[in-house]
């Protein structure tokens, strides 16, 4: 029986021994150098758990374990959850030498022992009249009760060890306006961190710092906008006994005023002295106050306040205090109401510009960094001490387009709407967020000018600039309306963003006109279109959306480049930045509108062509591939010429005018010199029948009928007939005066009427000098006048009248033919009038010269 007890209490030993093995947690240990690693067991805490340091026989545990040597070590713990029952401090020792500290930055490792309640010591030591300086990092640190605890779980002690014994500072969290602590001799700064909490401490930098006979010294920096913080004393709470000075500094914000309010005081009792308290405001004005009394209110500027003790009965209260300061804006604000429920889709934006402004805006009394007034409400705001320089509105206004069914033609025009006049801050900027319900394009267009696209070699220098984007929040471009801009319209797939900003003026509501007109199309296939017309005044650039950026992936855009007759077009790409795709390809190509023209295409793996002429309206259209690698953009120079003619062969045919026109002239010289040639050969004129006609251009003054050229006053018969009468005898040379020494016939005595002179008629047929008409040689009697006297004039003899060879070809059949003899001829006078007249060389003349008529009178 006694066996069989036995063995089952042994079973049950064992089974009991393999449960805590099982139970175990071990974990290895380094300590940094100069670090000590405690393990302490809680003492509220009875669980049969303890701590062993090493294994197997040279193992010890206990309910503590303190690792100090720089080694690995194994540490075992012999219950499942040593963090429920264990603590762990790491300690670090700080020696400050009369120059410097061993350690500077203080870091804790953030990744050891997270199971554990972790207590992270820094112990400091400076020389025994000086101070050790802790320097927090922005924000800083709070000041809090002992009793309280930090948001974050990371909470902060400060202790002080003087002679009268270990002083708390106090406790803090971080993010407060304390930048600096300073403590006398020697101190521990303790940072708590529960068990599973990630360790983020605010890293603090150790000195040492002057030479004083405070306690304590804080430095705080009192922000604008923070309403109160609050400051205790060492051993608040427990009171405070020995008689120290504690010091607090206060940088306070220009144009921000103080006022300091005691409170929970708890003065101590005194032995010997009182408890003071001193005021330094600036450089000048200092003094001194009981704790009772009321302390400075509604001041400006930095100031500190020193607290001095007196030495307090031991088991009586010590010096407790709460110290609250109040920080807040002097001034009178400026106030003003904003009212935007009439002005639908419009939201407005006020930002402080300048950090370094003591500028404070409120929002329907709550202090603001930045003012948003939504669409449809109404705020009243506040500024105090901001100068409008520093300043910046923004206002956006949210519009929905129509679909493009709904037939709206009238669109809608971008106008900035008037704002409450009390507002005096300048608008810097205006964002339309144009929203398209149904699928569709959004048509921009410029109200009176043009649009002009804003690039490197040409940019806008109007009066405002406009930057269209696409909802993505990708830029388009920026744009500007100028007289010589060549954008007739701009189509946008889907919604977009319209910016304007100011370029030479400094308040957008001072432009009351209109921006852009809105309107709506059915929806397109590319995102952007342009439809362009370039000028021959100056070359035009086309830049792809969002230059000099590259273009969306699998994105397109589309120009439609108007060519007027008679005209060409040079275009050029002078940037062009090609990516890597990593599907499909990027394209540029170059379509005339004419459906039968041909198309020009290139991809990124191909070679551009530089230049290409068109001289019709054609599209030119880049799109973009899903890019690996780099970017796709394309800008490119547009120039128009006026197209030239074919100036050889306009040359050509002004030359062979001007050729013709030189001939002609020269015909025309060479005939004029010909007639104006002097026939100084000419002795007699002939006249067939009609009216008087001269050789060449020379015409009498009058016609026959109209003067007395054929009317004698008389006629010596003997004289002009006396061949008739006797042939044998030779005739009569009459060397009056109007004969001019010529040979003439005689004549008849004439039987007609004298009182009146016949009538000339003209003839019906014109003779030339040379013919009459009919056989020329034919027998004419020369006494046979006809019905009307006309008494031809004499021909001129074709060669010399001195010649021997003289004969006139009119008597030669003529029985008169036979009056010449070798002597002169006997011209006949016919009248005063006609003898002066001077012919003009005709056609039959000889080159033989002879004497000319007098010229008519």
């Amino acid at each position: 029986m006694m066996g069989s007890c036995v063995v089952p209490v042994l079973i049950g030993l064992v089974l009991l021994q393999m449960h805590k093995i099982s139970e175990c947690h071990k974990i290895e240990v380094t300590p940094d150098s100069g670090t000590i690693v405690v393990f302490t067991k809680k003492p509220d805490q009875d669980l049969d758990c303890d701590v062993c340091k090493d294994e197997g026989p040279s193992q010890s545990c206990n309910s503590k374990l303190d690792l100090a040597e720089a080694r690995p070590t194994i540490v075992t713990f012999n219950c499942s959850q040593p963090g429920d029952v264990f603590t762990v401090e790491i300690n670090q020792k700080i020696d400050c030498s009369a120059t410097a500290c061993s350690i500077i930055a203080v870091h804790p490792d953030s990744t050891r022992f997270l199971e554990f309640n972790r207590t992270f010591n820094w112990d400091l030591k400076v020389q025994s009249s000086h101070m050790f300086q802790l320097d927090f990092p922005a924000p800083g640190m709070r000041q809090i009760k002992p009793s309280e605890s930090c948001p974050d779980k990371h909470t902060y002690t400060i202790i002080t060890y003087q002679r009268s014994g270990p002083n708390s500072i106090g406790t803090f969290c971080r993010n407060g306006t304390i930048s600096r602590i300073q403590a006398l001799f020697k101190g521990r700064v303790s940072l708590e961190v529960p068990k599973d909490t990630a360790l983020n401490p605010s890293d603090f930098k150790v000195s040492i710092g002057p030479d004083t006979e405070a306690l304590v010294v804080v430095d705080v920096k009192l922000p604008r906008g923070l309403p109160s913080v609050e400051f205790f004393t060492p051993n608040y709470g427990t009171g405070h006994y020995s008689e120290d000075k504690m010091k607090w500094n206060f940088a306070v914000e220009p144009m921000q005023n103080f006022t300091v309010l005691f409170q929970h005081y708890t003065p101590p009792a005194c032995q010997k002295e009182k408890v003071l308290v001193g005021y330094a405001l600036g450089d000048k004005t200092s003094f001194t106050t009981d704790p009772k009394d009321i302390q400075p209110f509604n001041k400006q500027g930095d100031f500190s306040l020193t607290l001095t003790n007196c030495e307090a009965k031991k088991g009586s209260n010590g010096l407790s205090l709460n110290i609250n300061v109040t920080v807040f804006r002097g001034g009178t604000p400026y106030f003003c109401t904003v009212d935007l429920r009439n002005e639908e889709g419009l939201s407005l934006q006020i930002e402080n510009k300048n950090p370094e402004s003591s500028c404070e805006m409120s929002l329907n009394s709550v202090a603001q960094e930045k003012i948003v007034v939504p669409a449809g409400t109404k705020a009243d705001l506040s500024f105090l001490d901001c100068p409008v320089q520093d300043l910046q509105l923004t206002a956006t206004k949210t519009i929905d387009c129509p679909s493009a069914s709904s037939r709206d033609t009238s669109g809608t025009s971008l106008t900035i709407p008037t704002l409450d006049p009390s507002l005096h801050v300048p608008l810097h900027q205006f964002t339309w967020l144009l929203r398209v319900l149904d699928p569709g394009t959004v048509d921009l267009t410029s109200p009176i000018k043009v649009l002009h696209q804003s690039v490197p070699d040409k940019e806008c220098n109007d009066r405002v600039s406009l930057l269209i984007s696409e909802t993505d929040g990708s830029n388009i471009g920026q744009f500007c309306s100028l007289a010589e801009g060549t954008i007739q319209k701009i189509q946008i797939k889907g919604n977009v963003s319209i910016t304007v900003t100011p370029k030479t003026i400094k308040d957008l509501s001072q432009e009351k006109g209109s921006f852009l007109k809105v309107a709506m199309s059915p929806e397109i296939n590319e995102n952007v279109i342009y439809t362009v017309s370039p000028s021959v005044s100056g070359p035009m650039y086309l830049a792809t959306p969002n230059w000099p950026d590259g273009l969306n992936p699998s994105s397109s855009v589309t120009w439609i480049v108007s060519v007027p007759q008679e005209h060409k077009v040079e275009l050029q790409f002078t940037n062009v930045s090609k990516p890597v795709c990593d599907s499909g390809h990027t394209e540029v190509a170059i379509s005339p509108l004419d459906p039968q023209g041909q198309t020009q295409s290139w991809r990124e793996d191909q070679i551009f062509v530089n230049t290409v002429i068109q001289q019709q309206s054609f599209f030119l259209n880049v799109s973009n591939c899903e890019p690996k690698s780099g970017s796709f953009a394309v800008l490119s120079k547009v120039t128009l010429y006026k197209e030239a003619k074919n100036f050889l062969s306009i040359i050509l045919a002004v030359v062979g005018v001007l050729l013709l026109l030189v001939i002609i002239a020269l015909i025309v010289v060479c005939v004029i010199l010909k007639k104006k040639k002097p026939m100084t050969n000419r002795s007699s004129i002939f006249l067939p029948r009609g009216k008087p006609f001269l050789p060449g251009n020379a015409t009498f003054p009058k016609s026959r009928a109209d003067n007395e050229s054929h009317v004698y006053a008389s006629i010596d018969d003997s004289t002009m007939y006396g061949n008739f009468a006797d042939k044998n005898q030779p005739a009569e040379v009459d060397n009056r005066p109007w004969s001019n020494g010529h040979q003439v016939d005689a004549y008849h005595p004439f039987t007609g009427p004298s009182d009146s002179t016949p009538s000339a008629k003209d003839s019906s047929a014109e003779y030339s000098m040379d013919g009459r008409g009919g056989d020329r040689d034919a027998y004419q009697p020369f006494l046979s006048p006809p019905n009307t006297f006309n008494l031809a004039r004499p021909r001129s003899p074709l060669v010399s009248q001195g010649s021997i060879r003289f004969e006139d070809r009119r008597m030669i059949d003529n029985e008169l033919h036979t009056f010449k003899s070798f002597g002169d001829i006997n011209p006949i006078r016919l009248s005063a009038d006609e003898s002066r007249l001077q012919p003009q060389m005709g056609s039959d003349t000889d080159s033989n010269t002879e004497p000319e008529y007098e010229e008519a009178i």
